[in-house]
Protein backbone atom coordinates (compact mmCIF):
# COMPACT_ATOMS: atom_id res chain seq x y z
CA UNK A 1 0.00 0.00 0.00
CA UNK A 2 1.05 3.79 -0.34
CA UNK A 3 -0.16 5.20 2.80
CA UNK A 4 0.34 8.80 3.77
CA UNK A 5 -0.32 10.64 6.56
CA UNK A 6 -1.93 14.20 6.51
CA UNK A 7 -2.34 17.04 8.51
CA UNK A 8 -1.36 20.62 9.34
CA UNK A 9 2.01 21.33 11.62
CA UNK A 10 2.29 19.87 15.22
CA UNK A 11 -0.47 17.60 14.96
CA UNK A 12 1.59 14.23 15.49
CA UNK A 13 1.77 13.38 12.19
CA UNK A 14 5.82 12.10 12.29
CA UNK A 15 5.44 10.82 15.56
CA UNK A 16 2.56 8.20 13.81
CA UNK A 17 4.30 7.54 10.74
CA UNK A 18 7.84 6.59 12.59
CA UNK A 19 5.41 3.92 15.12
CA UNK A 20 3.60 2.69 12.04
CA UNK A 21 6.90 2.40 10.61
CA UNK A 22 8.07 -0.08 13.43
CA UNK A 23 4.98 -2.17 13.09
CA UNK A 24 5.04 -2.40 9.26
CA UNK A 25 9.03 -2.91 8.68
CA UNK A 26 8.47 -4.08 5.17
CA UNK A 27 7.78 -0.25 3.99
CA UNK A 28 9.87 2.65 3.29
CA UNK A 29 9.23 6.13 5.16
CA UNK A 30 9.82 9.13 2.92
CA UNK A 31 10.40 12.40 5.41
CA UNK A 32 8.17 15.15 4.96
CA UNK A 33 9.01 17.63 1.80
CA UNK A 34 10.41 20.23 4.26
CA UNK A 35 13.02 17.89 5.83
CA UNK A 36 14.10 16.61 2.05
CA UNK A 37 14.56 19.88 0.64
CA UNK A 38 16.64 20.88 3.62
CA UNK A 39 18.80 17.69 3.71
CA UNK A 40 19.30 18.76 -0.57
CA UNK A 41 20.26 22.27 0.73
CA UNK A 42 17.38 24.33 -0.15
CA UNK A 43 17.29 27.34 2.56
CA UNK A 44 13.65 28.14 2.98
CA UNK A 45 12.19 31.23 4.78
CA UNK A 46 11.19 31.48 8.30
CA UNK A 47 8.09 31.50 7.68
CA UNK A 48 7.91 29.85 4.34
CA UNK A 49 7.23 31.93 1.52
CA UNK A 50 4.82 31.12 -1.68
CA UNK A 51 7.96 30.01 -3.40
CA UNK A 52 9.02 27.74 -0.55
CA UNK A 53 5.90 26.25 -0.42
CA UNK A 54 5.92 25.70 -4.07
CA UNK A 55 9.31 24.36 -3.81
CA UNK A 56 8.05 21.82 -1.13
CA UNK A 57 5.04 20.90 -3.31
CA UNK A 58 7.19 20.17 -6.31
CA UNK A 59 9.28 18.03 -3.99
CA UNK A 60 6.14 16.19 -2.63
CA UNK A 61 4.41 15.49 -6.23
CA UNK A 62 7.84 13.99 -7.78
CA UNK A 63 8.13 11.64 -4.40
CA UNK A 64 4.70 10.43 -4.90
CA UNK A 65 4.96 10.40 -8.64
CA UNK A 66 8.09 8.09 -8.14
CA UNK A 67 7.92 5.71 -5.37
CA UNK A 68 6.67 2.75 -5.28
CA UNK A 69 4.64 0.29 -3.47
CA UNK A 70 4.55 -0.17 0.49
CA UNK A 71 5.22 3.72 0.91
CA UNK A 72 4.43 5.78 3.72
CA UNK A 73 4.47 9.56 3.35
CA UNK A 74 5.08 11.78 6.06
CA UNK A 75 2.69 14.74 4.32
CA UNK A 76 1.10 14.36 0.77
CA UNK A 77 0.58 17.00 -2.06
CA UNK A 78 -2.72 18.48 -0.49
CA UNK A 79 -1.49 19.43 2.97
CA UNK A 80 1.06 21.44 0.78
CA UNK A 81 -1.77 22.80 -1.00
CA UNK A 82 -3.50 23.53 1.62
CA UNK A 83 -0.78 26.12 3.02
CA UNK A 84 0.32 27.39 -0.44
CA UNK A 85 -3.70 28.04 -0.97
CA UNK A 86 -3.81 29.86 2.43
CA UNK A 87 -1.37 32.01 1.32
CA UNK A 88 -2.05 32.66 -2.38
CA UNK A 89 -5.07 31.81 -3.29
CA UNK A 90 -3.72 32.16 -7.05
CA UNK A 91 -2.11 28.62 -6.16
CA UNK A 92 -4.86 26.52 -8.59
CA UNK A 93 -2.36 26.08 -10.76
CA UNK A 94 -1.21 23.34 -8.79
CA UNK A 95 -4.77 21.41 -8.06
CA UNK A 96 -4.78 19.20 -11.17
CA UNK A 97 -1.02 17.44 -10.57
CA UNK A 98 -1.91 17.53 -7.32
CA UNK A 99 -5.12 15.50 -7.93
CA UNK A 100 -3.44 13.12 -10.21
CA UNK A 101 -0.57 12.62 -7.37
CA UNK A 102 -3.00 11.78 -4.80
CA UNK A 103 -5.46 9.45 -6.82
CA UNK A 104 -2.10 7.45 -6.53
CA UNK A 105 -2.03 6.85 -2.91
CA UNK A 106 -4.02 3.95 -1.17
CA UNK A 107 -4.64 5.63 1.95
CA UNK A 108 -4.64 8.77 3.23
CA UNK A 109 -4.35 9.15 7.46
CA UNK A 110 -6.14 12.16 8.32
CA UNK A 111 -4.45 13.77 11.58
CA UNK A 112 -6.62 16.29 12.91
CA UNK A 113 -5.86 19.19 15.56
CA UNK A 114 -8.06 17.71 18.61
CA UNK A 115 -9.87 19.70 21.47
CA UNK A 116 -8.01 20.43 23.62
CA UNK A 117 -5.01 20.01 21.45
CA UNK A 118 -2.23 16.88 22.01
CA UNK A 119 0.80 19.10 20.77
CA UNK A 120 1.61 22.65 22.60
CA UNK A 121 2.26 25.07 20.24
CA UNK A 122 5.10 27.37 20.92
CA UNK A 123 4.25 30.91 21.75
CA UNK A 124 6.03 32.32 18.48
CA UNK A 125 3.54 29.90 16.50
CA UNK A 126 0.66 31.58 14.99
CA UNK A 127 -2.40 29.52 15.97
CA UNK A 128 -4.57 31.08 13.58
CA UNK A 129 -2.51 30.17 10.82
CA UNK A 130 -2.41 26.61 12.05
CA UNK A 131 -6.23 26.59 12.38
CA UNK A 132 -6.75 28.13 8.77
CA UNK A 133 -4.30 25.44 7.17
CA UNK A 134 -6.12 22.93 9.20
CA UNK A 135 -9.65 23.86 7.72
CA UNK A 136 -8.14 24.34 4.11
CA UNK A 137 -6.99 20.49 4.22
CA UNK A 138 -9.93 19.39 5.58
CA UNK A 139 -11.94 20.95 2.90
CA UNK A 140 -9.58 19.61 0.04
CA UNK A 141 -9.72 15.58 1.60
CA UNK A 142 -12.21 15.29 4.07
CA UNK A 143 -15.14 17.54 1.69
CA UNK A 144 -13.36 15.85 -1.13
CA UNK A 145 -13.15 19.47 -2.62
CA UNK A 146 -10.21 17.47 -4.94
CA UNK A 147 -12.40 14.96 -6.01
CA UNK A 148 -9.87 12.43 -5.29
CA UNK A 149 -12.66 9.46 -4.25
CA UNK A 150 -9.90 7.78 -2.21
CA UNK A 151 -10.12 6.18 0.92
CA UNK A 152 -9.53 8.60 3.93
CA UNK A 153 -9.04 7.50 7.61
CA UNK A 154 -9.70 10.01 10.24
CA UNK A 155 -6.84 9.14 13.39
CA UNK A 156 -7.75 10.22 16.54
CA UNK A 157 -6.92 9.70 20.34
CA UNK A 158 -3.27 9.43 21.74
CA UNK A 159 -0.29 7.66 19.70
CA UNK A 160 -0.89 4.17 20.53
CA UNK A 161 -4.85 5.11 19.36
CA UNK A 162 -3.86 6.34 16.43
CA UNK A 163 -1.37 3.40 15.00
CA UNK A 164 -4.17 0.94 16.53
CA UNK A 165 -6.30 2.73 13.96
CA UNK A 166 -4.14 2.83 11.17
CA UNK A 167 -2.77 -1.16 11.12
CA UNK A 168 -6.35 -2.15 11.78
CA UNK A 169 -7.55 -0.18 8.60
CA UNK A 170 -4.58 -1.98 6.50
CA UNK A 171 -5.45 -5.06 8.03
CA UNK A 172 -9.06 -4.80 7.30
CA UNK A 173 -8.45 -4.25 3.36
Amino acid sequence: MRIAFSGTHRVGKTTLVERVADALSAYTTVDEPYSVLEEEGYESCDPPSVQDFEAQLERSLVTVEESGQDVLFDRCPADILAYLLVQDDTAEDWIERTREAMQTLDLVVFVSIEEPDRIALASHEDRGYRRAVHERLHQLLVDDELGLEIELLMAHGDVAARVAQVLARITDR
